[in-house]
């Protein structure tokens, strides 16, 4: 498995468990047990950030990856360059 991948898999993990810990905050919420509800929401805070941490390590590995790739038409373009 590539980094990328491994990190893309992270990200969405994280958000899967954000997802519950805001599901589990609202049930604290609409029982006003608010104390049990901030820490909850404080946990889905931390995972989102987390998975926003994953999904930039991925973008700059993919950029990494594709950075040292010719484009179509970047030869000729270099070529005009040497040429004039």
């Amino acid at each position: 498995m590539s980094k990328t991948w491994g990190q893309y898999q992270g990200a969405a993990h994280d958000h899967e468990r954000a997802g519950y810990q805001f599901k589990e905050a609202a049930k604290y919420h609409e029982t006003e047990e608010h104390e049990k509800a901030a820490h909850r929401a404080y946990f889905a805070h931390g995972h989102g950030q987390h998975a926003i941490l994953h999904q930039v390590a991925a973008a700059k590995l993919n950029v990494e990856r594709w950075d040292g790739l010719a484009t179509p038409g970047s030869e000729l373009t270099a070529d005009k360059k040497t040429a004039a």
